[in-house]
């Protein structure tokens, strides 16, 4: 098994475990998430067989996450 961490800090980690949780809960094919939090700090655990597999799987954790950070830098300029 080949294994990754994202690790997500600061105000941002309050945002993304709520957000991001339903998608721990989701089946990818040959993947396994986990996610913890501990007050301004989020981990995502992922464990995969294979490297196409984890590539999947952060690019989609990833891209989730910046989706957060864009709306979050739009809420802030239109506040």
């Amino acid at each position: 098994m080949i294994e990754a961490t994202l690790r997500i800090e600061g105000a941002a980690a309050s945002i993304a475990v709520p957000t991001i949780s339903p998608e721990t809960g989701r089946e990818l094919p040959r993947t396994e998430t986990t996610l913890e939090s501990d007050g301004d700090v989020a981990l995502i655990h992922i464990r995969a067989t294979d490297t196409t597999a984890m590539r999947a799987a952060v690019n989609s954790y990833l891209e989730s996450l910046r989706v957060i950070e864009d709306i979050g830098n739009l809420t802030k300029v239109n506040q």
